[in-house]
This record gives structure tokens, C-alpha cells and sequence, in this order.
């Protein structure tokens, strides 16, 4: 039985304003929700994790599987009018937020599409929600605000102007990010340079609190 709800995605409304994207709440059941939830990663620290530095058990195996699927780029794909069935994809995993999170940027100009889903099982904080931004210095000036919900899933356009953010969270927040990439060298290359730096940053910034 299929964990994501393909259907789901059809049926959600693309929006525009300030920038493509679309929410689908629900994207995920609760029963599958709780299987990928008790075999989600063993993570100790704030931060996004690559697939390989984690361990994790097989029902968010069979997530990863599907989420990554070519089903799943098919539909995506359309909503937003574009071929994604060949575009390489990296994958991330987080559980835990840290002070220095949620400030406004972009992404990569080496990504096309971001895909988020979310699976904390209840979500009472206003801080943490990530709001699709209209301006890069105001976090309240906001066209949506999406909260972190288990079994939503967040997809937007990559632009010049796909600000996002949110308010400062310290705590735990589950997410694994998606990106469909553009397939030149250089950007992938790129990417995992800032990745690399963005890490290595972070370290130093922990090791300077401590």
C-alpha cells in the first residue's frame, strides 16, 4: 500500500503569491506516519544529516523509497510545469532545531524544486512554522505560514525570490527536505560546497556556545 497520497497532490491548490508552491496536509496517514515515526533516524544534534550519516528503520526506508520516487517527481513535476523524472535529487534528514535556524533565504540556484514533509506528531508553537515570505529583511510579511505537522509535505519553485523562514525554534522538528537539482556540474558541485561550509560553520558556532 502506498505510504504517500499521490492524490493529494493533485488535489492541492498551486499558489503563487509571492512565489509557486503548495501545501498538502494529509499527505501521509496517520498509521504510516507512526511506522516511519518509530524507525525515524537516530539523531542527536541539530542540523540537516545526510542519508549515509544516519541510521534508520525500515518503514522510513520504504518513505525515502517512494518520497524519491519517480511517481512522486511525476507529480510534482506537473503541478509546478516541469520535467523532473531526470533531475538528480538530494535528500536530508532533521530532528532537532537550533537558535541559529529559520533565517530568511532562497535556496541554491542549483535547485529547481524544494519538497518538505514533516512528521512531529502534534505542533503547539507559533515559533518554527515556515512562512513564504514577500520581502528578504521582513519575517512578517508572510503570504502563508505552513506548520510543521507530521504527514504534511511543503513543496516550492527555487526563484531570485522564494524568500522563506521562520520565527526562532529551539527543539525538536522532524523534517526531510528533497531538492530536484539542475544537472550541470558545477551546480552540484556548488551545492555541496555551501553544504560543506554551512556544517562546518554551525561546528564552530556550537563549539564557541560550549
Amino acid at each position: 500500500m502506498p505510504i504517500i497520497d499521490l492524490n493529494a497532490i493533485d488535489k492541492a491548490p498551486l499558489r503563487s503569491d509571492p512565489f509557486d508552491f503548495l501545501v498538502v496536509p494529509g499527505c501521509i496517514g496517520p498509521s504510516a506516519l507512526a511506522d516511519i515515526n518509530g524507525d525515524y533516524p537516530e539523531i542527536e544534534r541539530a542540523g540537516n544529516m545526510n542519508l549515509d550519516d544516519v541510521r534508520y528503520g525500515p518503514a522510513f526506508d520504504s518513505f525515502l523509497e517512494e518520497l524519491q520516487g519517480p511517481e512522486v517527481a511525476e507529480r510534482i513535476g506537473r503541478k509546478f510545469g516541469v520535467e523532473l523524472g531526470e533531475c538528480p535529487v538530494t535528500t536530508t534528514v532533521r530532528k532537532f532545531c537550533e537558535q541559529s535556524d529559520g533565517n530568511i533565504h532562497t535556496d541554491h540556484p542549483s535547485k529547481i524544486i524544494t519538497v518538505l514533509v514533516y512528521f512531529n506528531p502534534n505542533w503547539t508553537e507559533g515559533a518554527g512554522q515556515l512562512r513564504m515570505l514577500r520581502s528578504p529583511t521582513d519575517l512578517e510579511d508572510f503570504a502563508a505560514e505552513v506548520p510543521p505537522i507530521g504527514g504534511t509535505l511543503l513543496a516550492f519553485r527555487r526563484t531570485d525570490h522564494s524568500w522563506h523562514g521562520h520565527e526562532r525554534f529551539v527543539g525538536e522538528r522532524r523534517m526531510v527536505q528533497m531538492n530536484y537539482l539542475r544537472a550541470t556540474r558545477l551546480a552540484l558541485w556548488k551545492q555541496q560546497i555551501d553544504r560543506f561550509g554551512t556544517r562546518t560553520m554551525k561546528k564552530a558556532l556550537r563549539a564557541l556556545g560550549n
